[in-house]
């Protein structure tokens, strides 16, 4: 039986090829239409430029008041004349005022016409080396050693006639030693009190005790009046109960 189809027309016989071209030509149009790119119109500035107007602008000229340039500096021209000595000069002569060994010394003055004025030097001398000690009243008419261990005597005994614990160390609580150190001078005034001890209550208190004591007989060293310092001791202690 002889077949009715053209085997050379049949078209079945390239559908693999055809299928690979129709493959390939969709994935193409798929590419192009994921890479194609799109832009929204109100993005984009529609904006004529027009270029061939061009306006001129008329720039103002300003009239600037410019001061006038310095005039050149003149040219001083040096001219030299010559004038003849007619004038003697006299030349000054300046006599020296330095002595030199010819001059003599007229008035020659001798060593009687000087007077030599004698400083008396203040000596502070202390309680314990002095000579003679400051004579408290009350005192007088002892000896040397006597009128010493008198003075100390009538330190204590003005100290606890006029001791006054004051109310505020009290309340506060404050004792303890203050040592005292006072001058007395050429004349046997009190004086140069000074303190230390472990509060100002205290050192205030004590100064006070001590700047009540009397007018003395001053130390002397050598026969003349000196300064004496003198420390002592003043013990501020309370009891409780």
């Amino acid at each position: 039986m002889i077949p009715k189809k053209n085997p050379e027309i049949e078209i079945g016989r390239n559908s693999s090829l055809y299928f690979a071209i129709g493959l390939n030509v969709m994935l193409f149009l798929s590419w192009q239409a994921l890479e194609h790119k799109t832009y929204e119109k109100s993005d984009i500035a529609m904006d004529i430029l027009n270029v061939e107007a061009e306006a001129d602008e008329e720039i103002p000229i300003i009239n600037v008041n410019t001061p006038p340039p310095p005039p050149p500096p003149a040219v001083v021209s040096e001219s030299i004349e010559i004038v003849e000595d007619i004038e003697e000069v006299e030349e000054t002569i300046i006599e020296s005022t330095e002595i030199a060994q010819d001059d003599a010394i007229k008035e020659v003055v001798a060593v009687s016409d000087v007077e030599v004025e004698e400083v008396e030097e203040e000596v502070e001398v202390a309680f314990a080396v002095i000579e003679d000690a400051p004579v408290f009243p009350g005192c007088e008419g002892k000896s040397r050693s006597e009128k010493k261990a008198c003075f100390q005597e009538k330190i204590q005994a003005h100290v606890l006639k006029n001791f006054n614990y004051p109310q505020t160390a009290l309340d506060l609580q404050l004792q303890g030693r203050v040592s005292v150190i006072f001058v007395i001078d050429t004349k046997g005034h009190v004086t140069g009190i000074r303190s230390r001890g472990p509060d100002k209550i205290l050192e205030r208190e004590a100064e006070r005790i001590i700047g009540l004591l009397p007018k003395m007989k001053p130390g002397k060293q050598r026969g003349r009046p000196v300064k004496v310092a003198y420390a002592v001791p003043i013990f501020f202690k309370f009891h409780e109960g």
